[in-house]
């Protein structure tokens, strides 16, 4: 069975696009997304998105991590799947996409035309929730008053105030808390920004992640590190910045680029 797979990234955060319309491989998804997403022997990408298109604008959106496990939500991931459902609707700017995850419907907006390559989208991500402390975090050994905070976004999310993310070692806290996605954060360099640097589930070290993003700027604006007030907080992140807006009954939205690399076909 030959089928074609689409690369796109997220600020690059990468990820292959299945389209569920080709049929299903007998060959089951965590073994593909494995086989796919390694970065030597594969395409190489840090997850796999299964596309089912109920209609022109409403599809549903199934995730793989790189390691075969099957992750609740993704902000640059769902971009990357709107970007390859847009292709196939050859729809215009400020199309609506709802978009069912493994958390529920989140409607994804088309905010800019698109070039070919690129296209600006915003996010409704829901409402960040608060968790308790996840198992092993004492293995990190977290000086007591460094600001930490739990969160989900539909996954989970654990972010560390930092005085320079540059100066941590990432993947050695990281691999101690697998089962969180682990974010650290700096303040600035502007008024209305952070600096970002993630461990994800499932992934490792990656450029960027967009749920983090959005743990990132509910605690920056928790802790103080950007105004309380702020109608948009900047993430820079290794990748590229997103810009991610909180109400105060902390609703989420995140804008920022989905990204066309390319396509390609692969024997199953």
């Amino acid at each position: 069975m030959h089928v074609q797979l689409s690369k796109h990234h997220g600020l690059e955060n990468d990820f292959l696009v299945y389209d569920l319309a080709q049929g299903v491989p007998d060959v089951g998804w965590s073994e593909l997304a494995i086989r796919w997403c390694h970065r030597t022997t594969g395409i190489g990408a840090d997850g796999l998105l299964l596309l089912h298109r109920e209609s022109l604008t409403d599809v549903t959106m199934v995730l793989y991590n790189a390691d075969g496990s099957r992750a609740e939500m993704s902000g640059n991931g769902i971009r990357c799947l709107v970007q390859a459902a847009h292709w196939f609707a050859k729809a215009g700017a400020h199309t609506t996409y709802a978009v069912s995850t493994d958390v529920g419907i989140r409607c994804v907006e088309v905010i800019g035309d698109w070039d070919g390559q690129t296209l600006q989208l915003s996010v409704d991500m829901g409402h960040v929730e608060k968790l308790d402390q996840p198992a092993n975090w004492s293995l990190l050994q977290c000086d007591p008053i460094r600001p930490v905070h739990h969160v989900s976004l539909g996954n989970p999310h654990s972010v560390v105030g930092v005085d320079d993310v540059l100066a941590v070692d990432l993947l050695s806290l990281g691999s101690k808390v697998p089962e969180i996605n682990l974010e650290i954060i700096e303040p600035g360099p502007e008024p209305h920004a952070i600096t970002m640097r993630v461990h994800e589930r499932g992934a490792g070290i990656t450029r960027a992640c967009g749920t983090g993003a959005c743990a990132a700027a509910d605690a920056a604006m928790a802790w103080g590190f950007v105004p309380h007030d702020a109608a948009e907080v900047i993430v820079h992140m290794d990748g590229g910045d997103t810009r991610v807006r909180i109400t105060n009954d902390g609703h989420v939205t995140l804008i920022g680029p989905a990204v066309h690399i390319g396509s390609i076909t692969v024997h199953v």
